[in-house]
């Protein structure tokens, strides 16, 4: 019972992870409000105060929203790459230099029981990087804000216990849907985010004999539903004769209540 996750948030208007062991306690993103963070961890029985540090994926409000404020009010040191840390400091306010440390991309580092791996992805931000977590054999991936999955990322991310995985949008939704061109080519670049289909075919390739949770990560607001994200994904993973629901189980997030506290 030792390696525990909750998606706190996640979706188009704010996004962020808690991942614990017996010693280590982690907020990944913070792109809510700092009261409704706070809210959030409460929520699942985490004092912001017992937090570890944060780890941010990269410089946009829907991730940082809150960092700077809790940072500032429970002294918690933030990582984050160079050109991360450069992009977003503007955005964060004043925060110590006691309480700022840089995470490479593509480097492991340990805190406690608990090793944390970094790698790069496909987005339009400073240097974008997601967060793979090992304690005790297991392993948890998160990976949203990808323009694609690349074989690299595959390599790094694959036969994961549990997924936390983008299925942003779908395709036919956002062509129909509101945006201006501009901003639905921005989306479906590869630079932008992976659609429910692409999300199925990567998740494919990656799926292992231990995998027992999928989570369906940063939904679109505008271009997507839980319940068509999910029955996407499901229908292509059959597809491809992975066991849905008997080897794993496929689940929702949302974007303002935090997923139950659940076990790796």
């Amino acid at each position: 019972m030792s390696f525990q996750f909750s998606v706190l948030a996640s979706g188009s208007t704010g996004n962020a992870i808690y991942v614990a062991t017996d010693t280590q306690r982690w907020l990944i993103d913070a792109g809510v409000s700092g009261k409704k963070m706070e809210q959030l961890l409460k929520s699942i029985q985490c004092d912001p105060k017992d937090l570890n540090g944060i780890l941010v994926s990269h410089e946009h409000s829907d991730h940082i929203k809150g960092v700077g404020i809790l940072a500032r009010k429970f002294n918690l040191p933030v990582y984050a790459n160079e050109k991360t840390w450069r992009a977003m400091e503007k955005d964060l306010g004043k925060i110590d230099t006691e309480q700022k440390f840089h995470f490479n991309l593509e480097e492991v580092k340990t805190f406690g029981d608990l090793d944390i791996e970094s790698f790069g992805v496909s987005h339009d931000a400073a240097e974008p990087m997601f967060y793979v977590f090992h304690h005790q054999g297991k392993k948890l991936v998160l990976a949203t804000d990808m323009g694609y999955v690349s074989d690299r990322i595959k390599g790094t991310i694959k036969e994961a216990d549990v997924f936390i995985f983008e299925s942003n949008h779908d395709v036919n939704l956002l062509r129909m849907g509101k945006y201006p061109w501009s901003v639905k080519r921005r989306i479906i670049s590869d630079v932008g985010h992976v659609s429910n289909e692409d999300a199925a075919y990567a998740l494919s390739d990656v799926i292992g004999d231990r995998t027992s949770r999928i989570y369906l990560a940063h939904l679109s607001k505008d271009n997507n539903m839980k319940e068509l994200a999910r029955m996407t994904v499901e229908q292509i993973l059959r597809e491809k004769d992975h066991g849905v629901g008997e080897q794993f189980r496929i689940f929702d997030t949302d974007p303002d209540e935090p997923t139950a506290l659940a076990v790796v």
